[in-house]
């Protein structure tokens, strides 16, 4: 009895594991499958991940290239990037020479008929700025004045709607909700900051990434570097930043998540100006990194909504103390 026992179990095994495989199998096909027909695209920074996120869904197979605390100045695309960037349907990148390292790479692309876009290549030249310490360059991050990064909406909804027509209505739908979420967050951010008295909206950061900001919302930006961070700040703006800190009694300064705090440190010992909070700059947080405040609310500083939020708590509370 004892080995025919263990030859029926053996026996019963075996057809278990082979209706285990045949059904796995099945569904690896299926999501194949499933995921065949779907549009497949790359995108570069965090912000224009979030936003063509919010508009695909779940209707398309997103891959974004640069993560949290990346600094897309200083990206170099790895081999894993390029062969992404060949299989892809559409290709959304930031533009305005933000990834430096990857224009010759996106040229190469265009040229082999990529479908590739720039979100933010429908904002004007005269909504442009080109700081002095970058001359002859238009200064990249738009996406700090929302009034400016709600044109990219546009260039991405009429990208996947061209390449994927059958959901073309789903993007559309979903561009239009997003721009209100963006404007709602601009019109709450001037509400806030008005309550940070003019002579305070000073803000000293690590490089020059906050002009479009000050532009939207009434602030003197200063930047210990330049534009760019590619270059580390030297001696002499050292110092000229801790005289101006100290001439105009500025009591909160900020570091920013994509570049090296060793620089603002230093200004704060040697200014007396404590370290504010710190910043999202280049890039925003992991998706799904909430932040709950006293009052209740929630906010994800993985999305731009809430990487603004995030930055203007930060830097109106510092400042308003």
């Amino acid at each position: 009895m004892k080995p025919r026992f263990w030859k029926v179990r053996r026996r019963l095994l075996k057809v278990i594991d082979t209706v285990l495989y045949t059904v796995l199998i099945g569904s690896l096909i299926g999501c194949v499958a499933e995921d065949s027909d779907k549009v497949t695209v790359v995108t570069t920074t965090t912000h224009v991940t979030d936003m063509v996120r919010e508009i695909g869904g779940s209707e398309i197979v997103l891959l974004g290239l640069m993560g949290p605390g990346v600094d897309p100045h200083l990206y170099k695309p790895s081999a894993g990037d390029v062969a992404k960037l060949r299989k892809a349907d559409v290709i959304f990148y930031s533009g305005l020479m933000l990834e430096g390292r990857m224009a010759d790479l996106f040229l190469r692309r265009a040229r082999s008929g990529a479908a590739i876009y720039a979100v933010t290549e429908r904002i004007l030249e005269e909504q442009l700025l080109e700081p002095e310490a970058f001359k002859g360059h238009w200064d990249p991050h738009v996406w700090f004045d929302p009034s400016l990064w709600v044109s990219g909406i546009d260039v991405v909804v009429e990208a996947l709607s061209e390449v994927d027509p059958g959901n073309a209505a789903i993007y559309r739908e979903r561009g239009i909700a997003l721009r209100e979420k963006y404007l709602e967050v601009h019109e709450w951010a001037q509400m806030r900051i008005a309550e940070l008295p003019k002579a305070r909206r000073i803000l000293v950061t690590s490089h020059d990434a906050f002009n479009y900001f000050g532009n939207a919302y009434d602030f003197q930006v200063v930047a210990v570097q330049g534009i760019s961070t590619v270059t580390e700040a030297g001696l002499a703006d050292i110092a000229k930043t801790v005289d101006f800190i100290k001439t105009h009694n500025i009591k909160a300064i900020f570091i920013e998540t994509s570049v090296s705090p060793a620089t603002i440190e230093r200004i704060s010992q040697d200014s007396g100006a404590v370290i504010g909070g710190e910043l999202f700059s280049d890039a925003m947080d992991a998706p799904g990194t909430y932040v709950v405040r006293p009052d209740g609310e929630t906010y994800d500083k993985g999305k731009w909504t809430g990487m603004m939020k995030h930055n203007i708590y930060t830097i109106v509370e510092a400042l308003d103390e």
